[in-house]
């Protein structure tokens, strides 16, 4: 089997339509997936046809190989990722490939997870135009042009995302699965982590020259002694807990010059016993420089996590009551909204108290926090009466012996039914921002 990309085109084109580049995955620096073009609407969507197809060829034998990028079209091409990770430029027009940039030949390593997207660079003589992502353990430089890495990047045209991570660096870590944000001659980068059992890398944030390789900063997601944050880990957890990771991409203000991130969970995901505390900077919105990497403000979306309720996807950058804000929508179906400048929420947020754990050891938090505005836009709660009358007798069955209850009921040892469950409410495809309507 192959994978494939297909390109549409409707039958009839409006004359003098405005063309557009999409120059990052997420459509902008502000992560609002929103295309200005009109070309395509309503009235002529049910006419489009394939203008070409390209495939991959890039099936592989692991059990998950797919095409989860989007591609950003900038000066003619199409850059992509393909299922086993090679990044590829097509030609937009046509769908004939351009170049092919194969990360693992000639090594022992090779491809694991997925990768959803490139981010691309250029001075301003537009005279140096670079793609950068990342793969397996390494952050490769390519010449937009030609895809052949440029050797004066790293080492021979590329990072060891391994060294200079300021902690143990085990064999879960991985390049991140979002493209890096591109902010002046900086790409700011998250990692791939394990959040299991298993002791786990730590998931702090860093950014690389992109002309040399150089790391010119790095945000410790978990804290270290003296470090805002710290406190919130008893004892020496901040030692062996790990993760706190983004993997759900960045956004960038390039007005301000911060660089906003939603963290993951810290592990073990579902037990917190060893990591008593708050856990500062797992679950939370991060307003960092993007210059030097310094903290401007944060807001903890979930205190201890136990339910694996990580922020799935950049935060977007959006305009709400005449305020530039950031819109955070998480996997439990909220949507939290903040002052882009400082922190301070645009609508509500109250902190309830929420159940507590049974677990010996373990110290749930004794509230979290709720927005009162947006409603949610996901069930918070499983109810077998709520399923279609044909499943319900052997739903019930199944979750006859389960603990269930409100959001935020914590694991149990009689297992607990969590809604939403692990995969959300949101995840990593976002939402969209439209900036005429609000």
């Amino acid at each position: 089997m192959t994978r494939s990309l297909i390109c549409v085109t409707t039958l009839s084109l409006a004359a003098g339509a405005v063309h557009a580049e999409w120059r990052y995955w997420a459509g902008d620096q502000g992560a609002t997936r929103y295309s200005p073009l009109t070309q395509i609407n309503r009235s002529n969507a049910a006419r489009l046809k394939p203008a070409w197809v390209y495939h991959s060829g890039d099936k592989g034998d692991r059990g998950r190989t797919t095409i989860e990028c989007t591609p950003i079209v900038i000066d003619g091409a199409m850059y992509l990722t393909s299922p086993m990770l090679k990044a590829i430029a097509v030609d937009p027009v046509t769908g004939k490939e351009i170049w092919r940039f194969d990360p693992f030949e000639g090594t022992e390593d090779r491809a694991r997870d997925v990768n959803r997207g490139v981010a691309y660079w250029e001075d301003p003589n537009k005279t140096d135009r670079r793609i950068l992502y990342a793969a397996g353990k390494h952050l490769y430089c390519l010449n937009a042009k030609t895809g052949k890495l440029i050797p004066t990047f790293g080492a021979g045209g590329s990072v060891d995302l391994r060294k200079e991570m300021d902690g143990e660096v085990l064999a879960d870590f991985g390049a991140p699965t979002s493209p890096g944000a591109v902010y002046k001659d900086l790409i700011i980068l998250g990692s791939h982590n394990g959040e299991g059992p298993r002791k786990a890398s730590p998931g702090h944030i860093r950014a690389f020259n992109v002309r040399t390789g150089k790391r010119e900063w790095i945000f410790h997601t978990i804290p270290h002694p003296g470090e805002f944050g710290h406190d919130t880990w008893e004892g020496d957890s901040w030692k062996t807990a790990g993760s706190a990771n983004v993997w759900g991409g960045f956004s960038i203000d390039e007005k301000r010059g911060l660089v906003f991130a939603g963290t993951g969970s810290a592990t073990f995901d579902f037990y917190g016993g060893d990591r008593v505390g708050h856990n500062l900077f797992a679950d939370a919105v991060i307003a960092l420089d993007a210059a030097t990497g310094r903290r401007r403000w944060h807001y903890q979306i979930v205190h201890h996590d136990l339910w694996d309720y990580d922020l799935p996807t950049a935060p977007i950058l959006a305009r709400v009551r005449g305020k530039d804000a950031l819109v955070q929508i998480t996997k439990q179906g909220f949507t939290f909204v903040f002052d882009r400048e400082n922190g301070q929420p645009l609508f509500p947020i109250e902190e309830r108290p929420v159940p507590s754990s049974d677990i010996p050891g373990e110290k749930a938090s004794p509230t979290q926090p709720f927005p009162l505005r947006p409603p949610s836009f996901a069930a918070q709660r499983f109810e077998p009466t709520n399923i279609s009358p044909e499943a319900r007798e052997h739903v019930s069955k199944l979750v006859a012996d389960l603990r269930i209850g409100a959001l935020y009921t914590p694991p149990s040892r009689q297992g607990t039914v969590a809604a939403p469950g692990t995969l959300g409410g949101g995840l990593w495809g976002g939402g969209s921002f439209e900036p005429d309507s609000g």
